[in-house]
This record gives C-alpha cells, structure tokens and sequence, in this order.
C-alpha cells in the first residue's frame, strides 16, 4: 500500500561525488517531490571497474558533500554487504525499512542501455520507477521519465585533474575538495 511518501535512491560508485550528481539529484528531488533522496554507494559493481577511492574514503566523501542538505541522506548498506552490489538487494533493504513508500531509482543515462541485464530485473522495474539522470542533453530513447541539465562534469576527468596536478575547483563542493587534497586520493594516473 503506496501512502504517499516517495522516496529516491541514488547509487553509484560516487568515485568520487561532484557537483553534476548533487545538482541532477536536487534536481529529481524537485521535479519528483521526493520526500527524501538516499544516496548509496556501491561496494563494486557487477557493471564498473572498480572504484580507485576506498569505500570508506567515498562514504565520508559522501557525507561531507550533502552535510546540512535537507532531504538528503546517506546509506551504507552495499558497503556492508559482501560484493558485489545488486540494486535489488539495496532495494529491498530500502523498502522494508521505508513501508509504504514509493521507490524512484535514479540511474545515470550510460546506464539505460544495459539496465535489462541488471541482476533480477523483472522483480526490480515492478518495485522502482526508474529515472534516468541526463548530462549530455541528447534526445533519449527509452520508456523512463527523465531528468535533463548539460553538465559536462565527471568523476572521471577529475580523477585525472588531481593525477596530473590540476584544479577540481568548483567541480566538487569544498568539503569534498578538501577530503581528497588531505587524503591524497586519486595521485596516480587514470587508467
């Protein structure tokens, strides 16, 4: 029985966050009149590298990046988990402890195309509504409500911002900046 709460979940590697995440994720929180958006990190992802940032590192990351930021949380359930990281496991976790609620799960665009091979996807797309997180501002082509805004940031390119000495100024909010530089994170070269 739906009650009218919704709730987001957000995961990803958040190798590390960036402004374009915690932009498109305010974003879907508006546009969803989500009660509340949970980000989780992934442990490792049956679909990703693994993450060059250790998952205790990402975490406090995480954290330092939505401080005092209203309706949104943190959840650490993949990180406790063994690997690796099924979204319907994280799901079901979510759900029992949120009764009741409606689950918007929010996934990036470069994720859309190889959702269906998702680990019980059948069970998953009848307990979610699916909302792809669009940077690139292309025209889209699948059946999920989508959240558009061209940001051309990604975690990516400032991992090799920091491994060849350049500036992640105004990409990452400060806390997370300041995270990273004490840390000494992402020095070697991306791969």
């Amino acid at each position: 029985m739906i009650t009218g709460k919704k709730i987001g979940i957000y995961g990803g590697t958040f190798d590390p966050i960036h402004h374009a995440h915690l932009i498109l994720a305010r974003d879907a929180r508006e546009m969803l009149g989500l009660e509340k958006l949970i980000f989780v990190p992934a442990a490792t992802s049956p679909h990703k590298d693994s993450p060059a940032a250790s998952a205790e590192m990402r975490l406090s990351i995480l954290r330092a990046a939505i401080e005092g930021e209203t309706g949104f949380a943190v959840d650490d359930c993949e990180l406790r988990r063994a690997p690796p990281s099924y979204t319907i496991d994280t799901v079901e976790e979510i759900q029992q402890r949120e009764a009741g609620s409606e689950i918007f799960y929010l996934i990036g665009e470069d994720n859309v195309a190889a959702l269906a091979s998702w680990h019980r996807f059948e069970r998953l797309q009848n307990m979610v509504r699916f909302v792809v997180l669009d940077r690139t501002g292309a025209q889209t082509n699948h059946p999920y409500e989508v959240v558009h805004r061209k940001i051309d940031i990604s975690a990516t390119d400032i991992r090799k911002r920091i491994a060849s000495g350049r500036s992640i100024r105004y990409l990452v909010p400060p806390a997370v900046e300041e995270i990273i530089r004490r840390n000494n994170l992402y020095r070697e070269p991306v791969k």
